[in-house]
């Protein structure tokens, strides 16, 4: 892409241009705010308040604090504003029945979108995509070749609204590499002029210090609002074309985009939940076990080994295990246990993926339960011996009931990752139809194939479908449900371990 592509705003290239822009700025400012406190203290260093390096970070940091905070906070207004001005002057007719306000706002988007990856691969020129016509130019199939996917032709109204929101878009970007680029230079501008020998340097450059880092702090808490709100809108989307009642209490799971679908979770539920159960099954034994090996009985030079070797199932990636999964463990199970016993002759089945997954968390639950059972203290130990108990009785009696909160803790950690799971389901379990209606034989049958809520999330978002559609928006709902259970997961184990943990001195 040409250098002028960028500049006119066709991609997030400007972002990456007015940043470098602003740490130049800073670097200069620390050069010369660094310079002039020592011009002011003459050949007489002593005389200067801080370190002549503070009097340099003190202009850095005074352009770019506010450059980037006004920077991230414009970022995440624009869109807000955008929107609702051009939803604002959406005619009525661009609403057809049955659908909403905010569902034809998300078809602008992506329309725009595409128009702008269309100017971007050189498909079309700004001049062309300006003098697009609804029904007269094969639209939706240019969109397609750039991989934006829709469930009809673009209409006319959504064509006009997403070329003004190019529009607006491309403004916003201009004004705000101005203003940023100003506050920048303002703030150069202040803190080289107040620089001198007398500055207290130091205390404001600890005081930006701060700053920074309590930005850093509430990016973590900004990213977690920002994912609950981007499902939750998404999910009212759903729920105002599709039955709540239908999604929490249904038994089926048949999604058809002709119509009459059947979107309900419970199905899905079931799934995520067998199979996590008979991970844990697998992991917490396991783990719990090799927890107590190496923090009670292991020597200092096995620990060394045992320890990182059990590590390295962590690393391992979880399309590995799918495919461990789909050729070694669900064969095996199929060949030596489903068929002798009459429960099936599938290689994809629960039992292949809670297996495989129980693998993946091992390292979870006995790393996790290792640090817990090592921060009993000693003491404790000693009194039981003491007492006249043996080892193994003071593991039981004494060292795992200290340490229960923890691991409780750990359990619920690693069944939150199990929940969570994809790609061991997805290659291990398969893709069983989603039905109550099945018989409580083949619904509780271990050796039959089932599929989980993260799977069907996948397969409802990918393929040429209509974002707008229910088929489409219910993985939101199902992302947003998912996570409300991983959510409480986390809560309780956090109230576990406050409730329960001991205070030890």
């Amino acid at each position: 892409m040409p250098l002028d592509f960028y500049l006119r705003g066709g991609d997030e290239m400007p972002i990456f241009w007015l940043i470098l822009l602003v740490l130049i700025i800073a670097a200069t400012g620390y050069v010369m705010g660094r310079g002039r406190a020592l011009a002011s203290a003459g050949a007489d260093r002593r005389v200067l308040h801080s370190l002549p390096s503070y009097y340099g970070w003190n202009v850095a940091l005074t352009v770019m604090t506010p450059a980037f905070g006004l920077l991230a906070l414009w970022m995440l207004v624009q869109p807000i504003w955008i929107d609702g001005r051009i939803a604002d002057q959406l005619p009525p007719e661009a609403i057809p029945e049955g659908t909403s306000q905010s569902l034809v706002m998300s078809d602008v988007r992506r329309v725009s979108d595409g128009l702008g990856q269309l100017v971007e691969q050189g498909f079309l020129s700004e001049a062309e995509v300006s003098g697009l016509v609804a029904g007269q130019s094969e639209i939706r199939k240019k969109l397609g070749d750039v991989g934006v996917a829709l469930g009809a032709e673009v209409a006319p109204e959504v064509l006009v609204a997403a070329k003004q929101y190019r529009v607006l878009s491309s403004t916003g970007k201009t004004g705000m590499s101005v203003v940023v680029l100003l506050v920048a230079l303002g703030g150069f501008a202040v803190a080289y002029l107040v620089t001198n020998k007398d500055f207290r340097a130091r205390n404001m450059v600890e005081r930006g210090i701060l700053f920074v880092l309590i930005g850093a702090a509430s990016i973590a808490i900004l990213t977690t609002v920002g994912i609950v709100l981007s499902m939750l809108f998404e999910t009212r989307n759903f729920f105002a074309s599709h039955p709540w009642q239908d999604f929490f209490l249904g038994l089926n799971w048949a999604p058809d985009f002709r119509g009459n679908s059947e979107l309900a979770i419970l199905p899905l539920l079931w799934g995520t939940l067998y199979i996590s159960l008979i991970a844990l099954l697998v992991a917490v034994p396991v783990g719990l076990f090799a927890a107590v090996y190496l923090s009670e009985y292991a020597t200092r030079r096995v620990r060394s080994v045992a320890k990182p070797a059990i590590e390295i199932l962590a690393g391992i990636p979880t399309i590995v295990y799918g495919l461990f999964a789909l050729i070694t463990v669900g064969p095996l199970l199929r060949d030596y246990f489903a068929m002798p016993l009459g429960f099936g002759d599938s290689a994809s089945s629960v039992m292949t993926a809670g297996v495989v997954m129980g693998v993946m968390l091992i390292p979870f639950v006995s790393s996790l339960s290792d640090d817990i059972i090592n921060a009993v203290p000693q003491a404790l130990r000693d009194g039981s011996y003491g007492l006249g108990a043996t080892q193994s009785e003071t593991i039981r009696q004494v060292v795992l009931p200290a340490a229960l909160p923890g691991i409780v803790s750990a359990v619920l950690l690693a069944a939150s990752r199990a929940i969570g799971e994809t790609m061991i389901v997805v290659l291990g379990a398969g893709a069983a139809a989603a039905q109550f209606n099945r018989g409580i034989g083949e619904l509780v049958n271990p050796f039959e194939a089932m599929t989980t809520v993260t799977v069907k999330i996948v397969s409802q978002l990918t393929g040429d479908t209509d974002f707008a559609s229910p088929e489409t928006l219910v993985a939101f709902a199902l992302g947003l449900t998912l996570f409300v259970i991983t959510l409480g997961l986390n809560v309780l184990a956090l109230w576990i371990v406050r409730r329960y943990r001991e205070q030890y001195e």
